[in-house]
């Protein structure tokens, strides 16, 4: 699979404590990477550092044969977009404003038109188009911006072959319908040879949507690997400090089967 992102010898250290150790990652095209791990794990830290964001002390990071560090604002933009965490604006504008502010610099006013509203349609939020953002709920919020970085991307894929898309955190604000169906788009991306890289807490989502999952610990990689090779009870132990058995099946489940909970 073709490197999209390859990040050498990479690490980062603050008021003399190590944020993320010394590490080479790559990320592929085609490939959806879920880093998972305990809180203060460096995480984020990681995501920003891939994306650019955030300059590491030591090694780098290349987009292709291109160092982040050499590429100009709009360059990097059009190879990458970032769902961060939260996002909180300013300004009243509207939902189909925030959006557009991922479309800055695609063709003609017709073409953006189309973009955005293809955009809203594949966050389920087109319905909010002319809706004050700071009006809306947390969860919409995050459609929204969700909405956004897909119609960077759209833009990005005009100009690059290769682009990738992070995600922090991007399901932690939704409901169960739209947590599913944010996932889904993401691996519909990596299918059409998208590098993903989303940070999740929900280990069951990592394991159904992850082609490959990399645990941070104490800002190291721990374990980097397919689900079924990742997930073991010594890794819930030793990385959460928990004692639990992978693939058992709680005595009273959360949510019950139709038949047994009365039709």
């Amino acid at each position: 699979m073709t490197a999209v992102v390859t990040a050498t010898g990479i690490g980062l250290e603050a008021a003399g404590r190590t944020i993320l150790a010394p590490m080479d990652l790559a990320l592929a095209a085609g490939e959806l990477t879920v880093v998972i791990g305990p809180n203060g794990a460096g995480k984020s830290t990681l995501l920003r550092v891939l994306a650019g964001e955030v300059a590491p002390a030591s090694g780098a990071v290349v987009y292709g044969d291109t160092p982040v560090a050499a590429m100009p604002p709009w360059r990097l933009a059009a190879k990458r977009a970032v769902l961060p965490q939260s996002t909180q604006l300013a300004f009243p504008f509207t939902v189909a404003e925030v959006v557009r502010l991922g479309l800055d610099g695609a063709g003609n006013a017709a073409e953006r038109l189309d973009m955005m509203r293809r955009a809203l349609a594949a966050a389920d939020v087109g319905h909010l188009a002319g809706r004050n953002y700071q009006t809306l709920s947390g969860g919409e919020q995050q459609r929204v911006q969700f909405a956004r970085v897909l119609g960077q991307l759209m833009v990005g894929g005009r100009r690059e072959k290769h682009r990738a898309l992070f995600l922090d955190e991007p399901v932690a604000s939704l409901d169960l319908r739209h947590q599913l169906a944010l996932l889904e788009h993401a691996r519909r991306l990596a299918g059409e040879g998208v590098a993903v890289l989303a940070i999740l807490h929900d280990l069951n989502l990592a394991a159904a949507y992850g082609d490959r999952l990399v645990v941070m610990k104490a800002g190291a990689v721990f374990a980097d690997g397919s689900p079924e090779t990742v997930l073991t009870d010594a890794l819930l132990r030793d990385v959460f400090d928990v004692r639990l058995s992978v693939g058992a099946v709680p005595a009273t489940p959360f949510v019950l089967p139709r038949a047994a909970a009365g039709g």
